[in-house]
């Protein structure tokens, strides 16, 4: 081989690590630029865009390997917009002060085997608000019977319901249902919870599930949902809106842009939800208006296939 030869045998991962580096760097900078129109792609990638940090990893690694010092130049780029992105997500959040509120979101799963054990575990985070999906006529009785000596105020409308320390008033079902489901589906609800700090009105929702499949990411319903829970927010008279709901997306997904356009979402914490075996993203939300999620964590796993989620909420003034 002559020495050009060797010359290029060498340089020849570096650039391809460059070119990746690159790519990965756009991608996270440029995530809506992906288009969404076929296979919406664009939120297929949104759905999985912090693990792009991993791939980061991955190429540091192999820029290591191959002891190459361009290539670890070009990823300045990927960890910068990553840490732009994410790294707020990382850091500690601040200590608890006046005028906050603890709140629990968890999709129960229709087939948990044991609502008991959920219903107590959901309650050992001592949150003010609970506010739960997937419930089923058989299960019902035993969330109520459970968590009744802490929460006395209650109110379920459907599949979902909302589990309060404090009184609830103007509870009505929310009507986020698409076009094209035919059968009854009620998985929606509002009320106002009236805490120390003032009304507060809460939505609790369980929007469309969405598939992966080889033609790309299925949503259409769970956009149409998302879109008309965005305008049930905007329409609320109360300041202080909370959202908790298994939203069946990221809060960078563009599906739920009409949703999440409206309203603050975690300044901290990944709290990666599902699947509860392998928890890969947060499709279970806690978000707010005229208040701060300051923090977002799971709890430990219950009967279902979601992981809790227990959001610190403050009101401000």
């Amino acid at each position: 081989m002559t020495a050009t030869g060797r010359m290029a045998e060498r340089t020849r991962p570096a650039v391809v690590l460059c070119g990746l580096a690159a790519l990965t760097a756009l991608l996270l900078a440029g995530h809506r630029l992906v288009p969404n129109r076929v296979g919406r792609l664009g939120s297929l990638l949104e759905v999985f865009l912090p693990w792009l940090g991993l791939v980061v990893a991955v190429l540091f690694g192999l820029a290591l390997l191959y002891r190459s010092a361009v290539a670890l130049l070009a990823l300045l780029l990927p960890v910068a917009a990553w840490t732009d992105h994410f790294g707020g997500l990382l850091l500690a959040a601040p200590g608890a002060g006046p005028r906050q509120l603890v709140v629990v979101q968890h999709n129960v799963s229709d087939v948990n085997p044991d609502p008991a054990g959920t219903a107590r575990a959901l309650a050992a985070a001592d949150p003010d608000l609970i506010a739960l999906q997937e419930l089923v006529p058989a299960a019902l009785p035993v969330y109520e019977e459970t968590l009744a000596a802490r929460y006395p105020h209650h109110v379920v409308r459907g599949t979902v319901g909302l589990w309060s320390r404090y009184p609830l008033s103007g509870a009505r079902p929310l009507d986020i249902k698409p076009a094209g489901i035919t059968e009854s589906w009620n998985r929606g609800l509002r009320a106002v919870a009236d805490t120390p700090y003032g009304d507060v009105a809460a939505y609790v929702a369980h929007l469309p599930s969405v598939r992966v499949r080889a033609s790309g990411l299925a949503s259409e319903w769970r956009d149409e949902s998302a879109g008309l829970l965005g305008r049930a927010v905007a329409a609320e008279p109360v300041p202080r809106v909370l959202v908790l709901g298994d939203l069946n997306g990221t809060v960078e997904d563009r599906g739920l842009a009409p949703l999440t356009s409206r309203l603050n979402t975690a300044e901290r914490g990944f709290a990666f939800s599902f699947p509860a075996s392998f928890p890969v993203a947060r499709i279970d939300q806690v978000m707010a208006r005229s208040a701060a999620v300051e923090q977002i964590r799971t709890l430990p796993r219950t009967g279902s296939d979601h992981l809790p989620v227990a959001a610190r909420i403050a009101l401000g003034r």
